[in-house]
């Protein structure tokens, strides 16, 4: 039994938060100690109390219970009471009765907690070393932040991420065409910036149709959970910002644009980043701003990064695009006369790094004159005239020349252009999409279709009298028949469901065995109708009619439901052959392993039908897709598959003109459903207009953002550096150790997939894991997480990793270890230490320092005379032969040997500081190497570009000395110590 007194400090061994004990009574039987720090008493059998003595030696710093410190020079006992003596800050000779010590005092630290005889498991030693270990690398990954989201390795999207990630405060338009990314693109941006410390807070603005799609693709890509904010939610907090509900916050455009006191609040909160989507629909005119804009320009004006989105950067005109800009930059696009003439040039720029891949000539008669004046006349400067004399000379080294080339191409590429603020990819330019073959059944209108159709035909009146007995809008009636039968229930004749009048679904069930019996039975088909009566109505006409069973994918579901409905679908042995969806089924689910899309209808607007493409013509599509439209004989759906076909050849490829040609000619289209002659016209018209824009589409400056907006040996960089992270074998071996740790129960479920559940005994707080649910399936490998959206993909940067990592690097789990050692060669009672110590560089966040110095361990291994073993054994070869040992004898074996242990950790600090010099001198290198050069190359473009900013150059010059300055006054602290004992082999 201890002998214990009133008025002593104890510390409890398993709650150690408490923080420092005082015992209060004691008799044979039990002792009762206050932790005053947390106000809680505990009594424990005076036998087996887990309690550890505090005492304090000669050079320890502690704390007075009324806040002042002193430094212990020695110490007196009296009826089992310390009295500790020593000097204050002053240097005061001072006395400290032990019963006077702070009750907060804690013993977090390596030092005090193995001093005191709280020693952990070896395994948690082990896991915070090996954590310590992949932390330092993996953060200094140039992948760092692009590795972890679940997306395909696409140059174009890497590229742009990665450049404007690195940026100070990115400002920037993200208008590659439709189906390219753009949404990935942000995700990958503010992901990045996320991780990287860069950015805390995000406002995510997007139209409301579109809030679903992003909230999804933010949680199940890139595993950010997003606030979203409406009016509810925002009544529900009464009295405080709604905005200062979560870190990220997606909102509605339609909502925010419409309450000015909404805006207000957003305005009142601190942003480092805001993303609009849909850009284009902002108004601006020189006069004045619609409500959208000026909410947008006001944000902008307080918060740092920006990023637009839009498709379709110019569709409203020359002033719309310039608009945007404005948004990006005031300063630099403050006139649009000047932003008029400025764009009159790149058509030469374009054409001038067109003609850098004809130099030099391939044959001595050559005559490349022509493209030697094309380039010197939009070079003036004398370096850039001078690779363009290594270019030309005709007795160059071909090394040179092609250097010299690739160095005047970037040149022209910083320099000129909007290339720079604005990022736009064409599948022209990106290429890898797959063909388009439109496959047209026409069928007979059945008689309730025709019947309705015909008096329309005769009696203008009877559409107005339709349109008032069934809800419905016009054109939708006339393209939508189904609607209208199933609006008109009065009419005696329409008695049956519609799917058994409608010969479609006879059609459809003949196509789905016609690709059952051929080469392509494994096929999957989608079928997207326009709303979901008809999507549910068809699934059962299919159910009954031909015994097919087809999920259906509408908006009444729940997300839950969604999953199942795409996870059967997309499930190549026993999932379904097909999926019909309504037209929600067109946006946010991408299904590109399918490769026959049926539409049952049309939708009217040309972007709807894209977006349907879309969902199956995305970068990854192995097949040629094959576009399947029954169509009814002589109807309005045949005038409007007319009008897409040969107006603007909508099904052939993408152009991202839909919206305006339809804003252009709407109205005429849908006067013209009933009128095959009029619809000659619109069709002649659209055509002529269709034309004329994809001429200037592809113009100068078009082509100068195209080649700006990705340089591939760049992108080439970034996914090799992702695809090592990706590679890396330790992440699962590292993962099993922790989640045994963390109490948390894995189990392989086959195909490369994991499932990860709670345990009772798991520690609080992980993300994704709560206890007694069910938790989540997993795996490590990128394709198949892609495969299937109800799948997590496990990395480096995946939340659950980095909440673990975070937890261990941050706390004091494992810090402490005491372990036995067996080994013939090594005679039994030697004492060994092992101590890592790790850099402490405190900065702000912002300034990511972990690029270039993470925190870095320093191992020291001292045997008990002080005899440095490091650089002979191993940290692993170590530990094979380590034994645990019971808590009471590690206490016992600390208390016997705290002396010599004191001594081994002073020494240690000497031998771990002659790595300090070495570890701040390459990090001060590679910050160097990276800022200088960065920051010379803008130096040099803001000369010629002006779309370089004075303050991102400010920025970056401020960074790079706040760099120097926290490197260089990197510290080692201790991290953890394990004390290691030799035994006789024969040891139980």
């Amino acid at each position: 039994m201890s002998d214990y007194s009133p008025g002593q400090r104890w510390i409890s061994d398993g709650e150690a938060e408490l923080g420092l004990g005082t015992i209060l009574s004691c008799d044979k039987r039990s002792v009762t100690v206050l932790f005053g720090a947390s106000q809680e008493t505990r009594i424990y059998s005076a036998q087996r109390a887990p309690l550890t003595r505090v005492t304090f030696n000669s050079g320890d710093q502690v704390q007075a219970a009324e806040g002042w410190q002193m430094r212990i020079d020695d110490s007196n006992i009296s009826d089992g009471l310390i009295t500790y003596l020593g000097t204050d800050k002053h240097g005061q000779h001072c006395e400290l009765p032990e019963a006077r010590l702070a009750d907060s005092m804690r013993f977090d630290q390596a030092r005090d907690r193995l001093l005191t005889g709280q020693v952990d498991r070896n395994d948690w030693f082990e896991l915070r070393f090996h954590t310590l270990h992949h932390y330092h690398r993996t953060e200094q990954s140039t992948a760092l932040g692009l590795a972890g989201p679940k997306i395909d390795l696409i140059p174009h999207q890497l590229y742009i991420a990665d450049e404007v990630s690195r940026r100070h405060a990115p400002r920037v338009l993200l208008a590659d065409e439709v189906g390219l990314g753009k949404t990935i693109e942000a995700g990958l941006i503010l992901h990045r910036l996320l991780l990287s410390g860069r950015a805390e807070r995000a406002l995510i603005l997007v139209p409301d149709s579109l809030t679903h799609q992003w909230l999804v693709e933010l949680l199940r890509r890139f595993a950010l959970e997003v606030t979203l904010l409406d009016e509810q939610q925002s009544l529900a907090r009464a009295g405080d910002n709604p905005f200062d509900s979560g870190q990220l916050v997606l909102a509605s455009q339609d909502w925010l644009f419409a309450n000015p006191h909404r805006q207000q609040q957003a305005e009142d909160c601190h942003w480092d980043l805001m993303i609009v989507d849909e850009a284009h629909h902002l108004e601006w005119s020189e006069d004045q701003a619609d409500a959208g804009y000026a909410c947008i320009e006001r944000l902008s004006a307080s918060v740092s990064g920006l990023l637009l989105l839009t498709a379709t950067p110019e569709q409203m005109g020359q002033q719309s695009h310039f608009a945007r800009l404005r948004l990006l930059d005031p300063d630099r696009y403050h006139s649009f006369s000047a932003f008029q003439e400025e764009e009159r040039h790149y058509g030469e720029v374009a054409a001038a790094i067109d003609a850098l891949t004809r130099l030099p000539g391939t044959d001595a008669d050559d005559d490349t004159s022509a493209d030697h004046d094309l380039i010197a006349a939009v070079v003036d400067d004398q370096d850039s005239l001078a690779l363009l004399a290594v270019l030309t000379n005709p007795e160059g080294d071909k090394a040179q020349q092609d250097s010299a080339r690739t160095q005047l191409r970037e040149q022209l590429l910083d320099r000129h252009g909007t290339g720079r603020v604005m990022f736009r990819n064409s599948r022209r330019h990106v290429g890898g999409f797959p063909e388009r073959r439109l496959n047209v059944s026409t069928l007979e209108l059945p008689s309730a279709y025709r019947r309705e159709l015909r008096r329309v035909a005769r009696d203008e009146d009877h559409l107005d009298d339709l349109l008032i007995r069934t809800g419905l809008d016009h054109p939708d009636m006339l393209i939508y028949l189904d609607d209208m039968y199933r609006a008109l229930t009065d009419e005696p004749l329409n008695t049956e469901p519609w799917w058994q009048i409608d010969p479609r679904v006879n059609w459809l069930l003949e196509k789905l065995s016609e690709l059952n019996s051929s080469q392509d039975s494994h096929s999957k088909v989608l079928v997207i109708a326009h709303n979901p009566e008809t999507a549910l109505g068809l699934a059962e006409g299919l159910r009954v009619l031909g015994g097919v069973h087809a999920p259906v994918f509408h908006e009444g579901l729940s997300l839950i439901e969604r999953d199942r409905a795409a996870a059967a679908f997309a499930d190549e042995e026993d999932g379904c052959q097909v999926l019909v969806c309504s037209e929600i089924g067109s946006e946010g689910r991408n299904f590109q392993f399918c490769h026959h899309l049926v539409m049952f209808d049309l939708p009217l607007h040309p972007d709807q039908l894209e977006q349907r493409i879309g969902r199956l013509d995305r970068i990854g599509q192995r097949h040629t897709i094959d576009i399947h439209v029954p169509v009814f004989e002589d109807s309005p759906s045949e005038q409007l598959l007319r009008w897409y076909q040969q107006g603007l050849d909508a099904f052939g490829a993408p152009h991202g003109l839909g919206n305006e040609l339809f804003d252009a000619f709407g109205d005429e289209l849908a006067e013209s459903l009933l009128d095959p002659e009029g619809m000659n016209d619109v069709i002649d018209a659209t055509r002529t207009l269709f034309d004329s824009r994809l001429a200037q589409r592809d113009a100068g400056h078009n082509r100068l953002l195209e080649l700006n907006a990705c340089r591939h040996d760049r992108a080439k960089a970034t996914i090799e550096a992702i695809s090592e992270l990706d590679a890396d074998n330790a992440l699962p071996g590292y993962l099993e150790q922790a989640m045994d740790i963390f109490g948390v129960d894995t189990r392989e479920l086959g195909g490369g997939l994991i499932h990860l559940k709670p345990s009772g005994q798991m520690l609080d707080g992980l993300p994704g894991l709560v206890k007694g649910e069910d938790g989540f399936t997993a795996t490590f490998s990128r394709s198949r997480a892609l495969a299937r959206d109800d799948i997590q993909r496990l990395s480096w940067e995946h939340p659950l990793v980095r909440e673990v990592m975070g937890r261990i690097l941050d706390g004091s789990m494992g810090n402490t270890a005491l372990a036995l050692l067996k080994h013939p060669a090594i005679p039994s009672g030697r004492l060994m230490a092992e101590l890592i110590y790790r850099t402490y560089c405190p900065a702000p966040k912002q300034l990511h320092l972990n690029r270039f110095l993470p925190p870095t361990a320093v191992r020291v291994l001292l045997d008990a005379s002080g005899a440095n073993l490091t650089s002979n054994v191993s940290f692993n070869g170590l530990s094979k032969h380590l034994h645990k040992v019971k808590k009471s004898q590690a206490r016992e074996l600390i208390k016997h040997h705290r002396d010599s242990l004191r001594q081994l950790i002073a020494q240690s600090e000497t031998e771990a500081e002659r790595e300090l010099p070495s570890i701040v001198e390459a990090a001060q290198v590679r910050m160097r190497a990276n800022l200088d050069s960065e920051l010379s190359r803008l130096e040099a473009l803001a000369r010629k570009n002006p779309a370089v900013r004075e303050a991102e150059l400010n920025a970056l010059r401020s960074e790079r000395d706040a760099l120097d300055n926290a490197i260089e006054a990197t510290q080692l602290r201790l991290d953890a110590i394990r004390l290691i004992v030799t035994v006789d082999e024969n040891y139980k």
